[in-house]
Order: C-alpha cells, then structure tokens, then sequence
C-alpha cells in the first residue's frame, strides 16, 4: 500500500512537471488565446528572423486554407513590415471581422496607422484596446509607447 501511494505521487508529480515544460511561452506578434489557429511557430520564427518573405510565402499558403484571426493578423503584420500598407489594412480588417476582440490586431493596425499618419485612427484603436484589457495589457502599453514614440498623446 504504501508503494502504491508512492506510485501514485510520483505519477502526479511528472505530470504536473509535463504540464508546465509544455506550457508554450507569450508572443507578442499574434493572439495566442486561440485554440482553432493552425501552427504557426514556423511563420513566427520567420518574423523573427525578419525573413519577411519567407513568412508572407508560408502566410499566403495558410490563408488560402484557414479562415482564422491569427493567420489573418499575422499576414497583416507581415505585409506593414515590407511596407505594403494597404495590403497589411486589408488583412488587419479580416482578422478583426473575424474576431473582434483581437488585441495583436488592434496593436498592428494601430501602428499601421501612426505609420501612414492616421494618428486619430491609432488613438482610436487605443481606446479599443483599453475596452479590451481594463486593467492593462501588453498590446495596449506597446501602442501607447508607438504614439509616444512618434509625438502623440
């Protein structure tokens, strides 16, 4: 009996220990919430690596089969950092259509707008984000900073 509670303690023990070495870590380019989103550590570490291309090839590839908010956001993402601003709008608007409450594509597109000087439009998605998290969060503080950066409020 008592090697049997043993066993049994130990059995917790590895899987609490699995538990927490397969929690995957925060990123700050997309919505990590999703459950339905394909895999997208690929197209991430690309980002990453600022091969731009590389991730726009495997993005389009996604989008085509994947209607979901992160592949869309990314792909905005992706598109504002090679400087194709309208495309990058577009896909921004797609996620958001699709999920709302998206705070990396409310951060983007909010920077795409103190890009193209829509300081008004980034101050709006600002107010969007802090809807979205009340008590703060990431992708607010990040725009906040951008507009700083850039002369605003």
């Amino acid at each position: 009996m008592k090697y049997a509670i043993l066993g049994f303690i130990w059995l917790c023990a590895i899987c609490a220990g699995f538990s927490a070495v397969t929690a995957l870590p925060a990123f700050a380019v997309d919505n990590m919430e999703s459950t339905d989103a394909p895999d997208l550590t690929s197209v991430r570490a690309k980002i990453d690596a600022k091969d731009y291309d590389g991730a726009l090839a495997e993005l389009r590839g996604l989008a085509e089969d994947n209607q979901q908010a992160d592949v869309y956001n990314l792909m905005g993402y992706t598109l504002r950092k090679t400087g194709d601003y309208k495309t990058s709008l577009t896909y921004y608007t797609k996620a958001l259509e699709l999920q709302p409450d998206h705070k990396a594509a409310r951060e983007y597109l909010g920077e795409l707008y103190i890009e193209t000087g829509e300081m008004a439009k980034a101050e709006e998605q600002v107010s969007t984000l802090k809807q979205l998290c009340p008590s703060g969060c990431e992708e607010l503080e990040d725009l906040q900073k951008a507009i700083a950066a850039k002369g605003g409020n």
